[in-house]
């Protein structure tokens, strides 16, 4: 049955994906991806990280982080958790309402929160517990009746452990049932700063029998290209470069030859950095569009919690702006939606100009 599942991930045309984030990953950051993707490519689409103890029993679709839109394929939704029954009633259930194409176990978040329940990293202490981990996971996909695929994130050894150890951690999970492994080559204990190290990459790959994503330190599109040649991954992730330049997608389609996104098949892909800078006006006021759309309209969301999403967006991709810092300072004096529209209207009025690279790495 392992073939079965591993189909899906070999069926998507395209090498880009974003990554699973907290507070990132969420209908409006996937919709405004999906604006920019090449006709015709494909891939797949995470969620924010899910808490397994409670998607049995939640109402879905109630809050920014479980609803997935009726027209989103190819869900991927990422899930925290070590216990069987919630893992198995967890992706029975997401099967039947979202109809996901798969279900990633996290084993990266180092938070506070998610240790002191021995999820996430904390799951990379014990390598026969996180295999365990995943054998809940495979089967409960194979009482599916059309199995799906379990893949994991993890992050990188650390410096009490070595390559080898690595590799010897995912041949277990491997045998568990792990269809793919995405890795970020940065310990817990680095978070996002640092250099993510791809060798690592290189090495699991030559190493072990299932597909690997490479995720750490992308942040144009050259930088995906630059990836897969150097490690051979199977594909690539990005997080936070990737919800600043939602656009990457299609400078990347652009390098691989897919035809233009929809709706813009007589354009180039912004590429200076004033055309950039002009294009991420046009992406924001789209995304507060778009935030409205879901958050206020379709979730019922009041105006706080809205313009509290909309600045947490706009913290975390401001500093991939030359004057970043500014927009933040205009942005939090909104005390409404249209008051937000009108600062954002306000900066983007002279040209703005974006950097290629910022410390802030995903």
């Amino acid at each position: 049955m392992r073939d079965v599942r591993s189909n899906f991930l070999s069926e998507q045309n395209f090498p880009l994906c974003l990554a699973p984030m907290v507070g990132l990953s969420h209908v409006v950051q996937r919709k405004i991806i999906q604006q920019y993707m090449p006709k015709n490519a494909s891939t797949f689409w995470p969620t924010e990280m899910l808490n397994s103890r409670r998607i049995p029993n939640e109402t879905l679709g109630i809050n920014s982080e479980t609803f997935v839109d009726t027209n989103e394929v190819n869900i991927v939704p990422q899930i925290l958790g070590n216990e069987q029954s919630a893992i198995h009633d967890s992706i029975l259930r997401l099967k039947t309402e979202w109809d996901i194409k798969g279900v990633d176990i996290n084993m990266g978040c180092p938070v506070q929160k998610a240790l002191k329940h021995n999820y996430g990293v904390a799951l990379m202490g014990d390598s026969d517990y996180a295999a365990r981990v995943v054998e809940f996971a495979a089967n409960a996909s194979q009482k599916l009746t059309t199995p799906i695929p379990v893949s994991v994130k993890l992050r990188a050894v650390g410096s009490s452990k070595s390559l080898p150890e690595l590799i010897s951690f995912v041949e277990k999970l491997v045998n568990a049932g792990a269809d793919w492994i995405t890795l970020h080559p940065r310990s817990a204990e680095q978070k996002r700063r640092g250099t993510a190290d791809w060798n690592q990459i290189t090495e699991l790959k030559k190493n072990i029998k299932v597909p690997v994503i490479g995720n750490g330190d992308i942040q144009t599109a050259d930088d995906v290209i630059q990836m897969i040649q150097q490690t051979n991954c199977d594909g690539v992730m990005a997080g936070r470069a990737l919800a600043a330049r939602p656009w990457m997608v299609w400078q990347l389609g652009e390098k691989l030859n897919f035809e233009n996104p929809v709706g813009y098949e007589n354009q180039s892909a912004p590429l200076t950095d004033l055309e950039e800078g002009a294009e991420f006006g046009r992406m924001l006021l789209m995304y507060i569009e778009l935030t409205e759309i879901y958050f206020k309209e379709k979730i019922g969301m009041h105006d706080g919690l809205i313009l509290r999403r909309i600045l947490f967006f706009i913290k975390t991709t401001h500093v991939w702006l030359e004057f970043g810092h500014t927009l933040m300072a205009y942005s939090t004096r909104a005390k409404s939606i249209d008051e937000l529209k009108m600062y954002v209207n306000k900066f983007f009025e002279n040209e703005q100009r974006m950097y290629q690279r910022t410390e802030l790495r995903q």
